[in-house]
């Protein structure tokens, strides 16, 4: 039967009111897009600071840790021990630790040379147990002449600690992980050393000579935990005999790229690294009356700085040039040498520390971009055969800066303390323009960290739609509904088409 019942109809007024309320979850629609989005972003980036890297580099990473927390319960509180525990002179006590220095230093190009042969993980395994052996001794010292013996054993130790670890860990990644790598090697090394130097701080006690005792064993107990989770890490793909037989360091030494890169490391070192670590503290108490406790305190805050921000700015470097990272923490640190300068003439006590914070937040960032740049650098630079002579060239670098640095600083603090602030930032520029210079004479393949290719900008352009919803098709959702069939109406004009 055909039916007589007309379809309901909707009010001008109430059809207005949809309109308007389909239009504000339009709007409502697109603003949640929005902050979704920014949440997403937000969420990804933090995700990409994950370094995605393998279990055998995370496992040497955290060897790495026990070894920079045992580094920094002892080396703060090796003087002390010497000259008030065991009561040896201020000059035997400073020799002393001067030779873990010196022999260092001799030994690291031969554990250059051992690791191109050996291999990157024997070298360490077996530098980790002269560290044991030479800081375990300290316990057991009585004269002089035995704590000399045990700081040439250390030393050999230290000698090979470092182009050892930074060979390996480059062995253990391929060339796109180097750049995270090496950042999350930083932030580790500094949390270990810095924690390290709080619990030396709370346990070691000249009332209580034992105390020493057990930050001696403590330290060497960490480099036997080292070695014991190397066991568990690969020893990197091997060379061949004829490979090994082939490395000279007269070959590095041709590289005129990377000695010139080596020049600029040993000036930021010895101009920006020596000062602020071992001049920086006299000069802050000496002429700003900064007090051992906020001394302390720049430092922590130097130590969380890297901690946080070397895993993202390495990130923010990836697809961009090194050589002009490198340049700017060069600038940064020549900012950072004549920021310290005018706190100690116009600051001091209170507002002179939190100056100080400031400045030294300042050197941290570039602190964090020149070593996301150094390593990874080195790294891509060295023919896989003369790997460990190339780190252990970037070694000597930082040991002749920190040789030089303080030496030098000290000379010219003891005169002029704006010339030396002065004369560091100079040295700093310099260092800077020959980065920039040297940049025309890096490979290709090492110019840039490596990271995902640019995106034009353009391509990152979204566009937000509203949807258009129809009254007579509540489901749609932009798409155009196929055209209904018009209804036949009645003379009357109202009621259906009869169904057949």
């Amino acid at each position: 039967m055909p039916s007589n019942e007309t379809p309901p109809r909707i009010p001008s007024g109430i059809s207005i009111l949809i309109d308007e309320s389909i239009k504000g979850s339009r709007q409502t629609s697109g603003s949640e897009l929005r902050s979704l989005a920014r949440v997403n972003a937000v969420t990804a980036y933090i995700r990409g600071l994950n370094p995605q890297l393998p279990r055998p580099v995370w496992l040497l990473e955290a060897g790495g840790v026990a070894n920079s927390l045992g580094n920094g319960i002892v080396l703060p509180f090796l003087i002390i021990y010497l000259h008030e525990v065991r009561h040896f002179g201020l000059a035997d006590s400073g020799a002393i630790v001067s030779t873990l220095g010196a022999v260092g230093l001799v030994a690291t190009p031969l554990s250059g040379r051992l690791v191109d042969l050996v291999g990157a993980r024997t070298t360490l395994m077996s530098s980790l147990g002269l560290l044991a052996v030479g800081y375990g001794g300290f316990p057991f010292i009585h004269h002089p002449w035995q704590a000399y013996g045990l700081a040439a054993i250390a030393g050999l130790g230290n000698g090979g600690f470092a182009p050892s670890h930074s060979s390996l860990l480059a062995a253990l990644t391929s060339r796109a992980q180097r750049n995270a790598a090496y950042a999350l090697q930083r932030a580790t090394d500094n949390l270990g050393f810095g924690a390290g130097a709080l619990i030396g701080g709370l346990i070691a006690t000249t009332q209580v000579p034992s105390s020493f005792k057990l930050l001696f064993l403590l330290d060497a107990g960490t480099f036997l935990a080292f070695i014991v989770v190397l066991s568990f890490v690969p020893r990197g793909q091997g060379l061949s005999a004829a490979a090994r037989s082939t490395g000279r360091y007269s070959a590095v030494i041709r590289d005129r790229a990377f000695i010139l890169l080596l020049l600029v490391i040993a000036t930021l070192v010895t101009a920006a690294y020596a000062q602020i670590s071992t001049v920086l503290p006299p000069f802050a108490k000496e002429h700003a009356r900064v007090s051992e406790t906020g001394i302390g305190i720049v430092f922590f805050v130097n130590t969380v700085l890297i901690v946080l921000a070397q895993l993202p700015l390495a990130k923010a470097l990836e697809g961009r040039r090194r050589m002009r990272a490198l340049a700017l923490s060069c600038a940064i640190f020549a900012a950072t040498s004549v920021a310290v300068l005018v706190v100690g003439v116009w600051l001091d006590a209170g507002a002179a520390v939190v100056a100080l914070c400031g400045v030294i937040v300042l050197f941290s960032i570039g602190e964090c971009l020149h070593g996301a740049v150094q390593n990874p650098l080195v790294a891509d630079l060295a023919p896989e055969h003369l790997l460990g002579r190339y780190m252990a060239l970037r070694t000597i670098s930082w040991q002749v800066g920190f040789m030089v640095g303080p030496v030098l600083g000290s000379f010219l603090l003891a005169r002029s303390q704006t010339g030396l602030w002065l004369g560091a930032a100079v040295a700093c520029l310099l260092a800077g323009v020959g980065a920039l210079a040297l940049e025309r004479q890096i490979p290709d393949h090492a110019s840039r960290t490596p990271g995902p290719e640019r995106v034009p900008r353009k391509a990152l352009r979204v566009e937000w739609r509203t949807l258009k919803m129809r009254l007579d098709d509540p489901l749609s959702t932009g798409a155009q509904p196929s055209p209904h069939q018009a209804p036949e109406a009645s003379p009357a004009g109202e009621g259906r088409r009869p169904s057949a």
